[in-house]
């Protein structure tokens, strides 16, 4: 069956329930396991893949775009561009290509991604952060050209306060511009106060849709990590400390209680979970192995009955 498909806003374009997060591509997998993995995910009936022109910047060696030629490369070896609800962002320190949300910077930055992904538009083109430098005005007008252009076909943002989202809304509105149809906040299961508190009830409001980062903590919510030693040696380990704790450790209890009585792995859960808030359109998660996607995919097609969630926010209230 195939995965019922959600909207970004008002956007017009519909995805399926999970974002493939483009991060680990050249990083944690190679080419051949990152061509792999988008093989599994397409072929799944799923196409929405979530990039950034800073991955993957931080590993020795890279400048950033890795992921995006990575992920160009597949789709032209594939022929499958039409198949694939493209996102990638903009924004973050590109070193001597330059950062922020100036009209200049996201000219540049914006050729260089197209140039990568080897495509000659991007369905979702995001602002990685804000830029408190730039007037949100100017850093509007430069993607309503873009779209104008036809190399963008609609806008979202990422790591915003709720005021700075309201105030980007407005702003579309006064000034008859494209306005922002998705966001990116960190949310999952553990990290919920500040979002449920701030940032939901605007997009509820405006009807931004939420594609959240970190939909599983980073890891912790696959349970592999339930002792300090467990995190020794690891890629994200050293993240690990915020989360076992004693409510961590609580919310890992109940979703191994709600798994045991759905069959499903603490991952899935997690996921399916997140489907259920509101404004959610759909997670955005990482895999290295054609196990863990077959988890993630298995995850956004389960439903939680009334218990199941009770037990859940109980555990992560």
């Amino acid at each position: 069956m195939a995965p019922q498909r959600r909207a970004l806003g008002s956007s017009g374009i519909t995805i399926a329930p999970l974002m493939f997060g483009g991060n680990v591509f050249g990083w944690t997998a190679d080419a051949a396991m990152s061509f792999r993995l988008l093989d599994a995910f397409l072929d799944a009936g799923f196409d929405a893949i979530d990039t950034a022109d800073v991955y993957s910047r931080w590993v020795p060696g890279h400048t950033g775009g890795e992921s995006e030629a990575i992920l160009g490369a597949w789709m032209k070896a594939r022929g499958v561009r039409h198949r694939v609800m493209l996102a990638t962002k903009c924004g973050s320190d590109m070193g001597p290509a330059g950062k922020g949300l100036h009209p200049d910077h996201i000219g540049r930055a914006v050729e260089a991604s197209l140039q990568r992904l080897g495509t000659d538009h991007i369905d979702l083109y995001q602002a990685h952060r804000p830029d408190p430098e730039t007037p949100i005005a100017d850093t509007l007008g430069a993607f309503a050209r873009l779209v104008e252009q036809g190399k963008v076909r609609a806008i979202g943002t990422s790591n915003e306060s709720p005021a700075q989202l309201r105030e980007a809304l407005e702003t579309s509105r006064a000034l008859g511009l494209p306005a922002f149809v998705t966001t990116q906040p960190r949310y999952n299961l553990h990290d919920r106060a500040d979002f449920e508190a701030g940032l939901q009830p605007v997009c509820v409001e405006h009807g931004v849709a939420v594609i959240p980062f970190y939909s599983l903590a980073a890891g912790f919510l696959t349970g592999k990590y339930r002792r300090a030693e467990d995190a020794v040696g690891k890629t994200r380990g050293g993240m690990m400390k915020q989360f076992l704790t004693p409510r961590g450790l609580g919310i890992l209890a109940a979703l191994d209680d709600v798994g045991a009585r759905f069959g499903a792995t603490p991952a899935e859960v997690s996921l399916a979970w997140l489907l259920t808030r509101p404004a959610l359109a759909a997670p955005i998660a990482s895999a290295t192995t054609q196990e863990q996607l077959a988890s993630l995919l298995r995850g956004v097609t389960l439903t939680l009955d009334a218990e199941a969630l009770a037990t859940l926010d109980a555990a992560s209230a």
